[in-house]
């Protein structure tokens, strides 16, 4: 009878266990540098986004909050998630790359997994004029950035805070 009641509690935990759902357990992008699709300047186009193999981080800016200041100055600007901005973290089938981003038609392969969209935070740039160059310089870093899942779970390991730097050009007055 014990090896029968054994054999029945082992049946029912490996019959319980579920290897179809997806657990997100940290999102790092820190040490990846941002894209963007327009490679002149990242302040022609409002989204930026990182890439981690089949993972993607994505940063849509609310229109104009990448600004160049003033030269001589540092600028800093907010913009709330998602009032503003807003920042989406997707996982893909399969290794993700640029061209799913910038093509007209986005590939057909890889294809998304699973997209959770931030339910609060703040985008923080601080802009500068870098000295050797006619360049501005946008260090991008969020803030207190919350990520719910559609089961309404918090993703517990968010080590996100820094989104990286992009580079725009002064532009030439006519």
């Amino acid at each position: 009878m014990r090896k029968f009641f054994l054999l029945l509690c082992s049946l029912g935990i490996a019959i319980s266990c579920s290897d179809g759902d997806l657990q997100i357990e940290v999102i790092d992008f820190n040490d990846i540098t941002p894209q963007s699709c327009s490679s002149a300047d990242p302040a022609s186009s409002n989204i930026l986004f990182k890439i981690n193999d089949t993972e993607a981080l994505i940063l849509n800016l609310q229109s104009g909050v990448l600004n160049n200041g003033v030269v001589g100055e540092t600028v800093t600007t907010e913009s709330e998630v998602p009032g503003g901005s807003t920042l989406t973290f997707r996982v893909f089938s399969g290794g993700v790359t640029s061209n799913y981003f910038c093509d007209a038609i986005p590939p057909a392969t890889p294809t998304v997994i699973e997209e959770i969209n931030a339910t609060d935070g703040s985008i923080l740039i601080e802009t500068v004029i870098d000295a050797d160059t006619t360049n501005f310089v946008h260090t991008i870093r969020l803030s207190e950035i919350t990520f719910v899942n559609a089961g309404g779970e918090r993703i517990t390991n968010l080590t996100i805070d820094e989104f990286g730097e992009v580079t725009t050009t002064i532009p030439v007055a006519n």
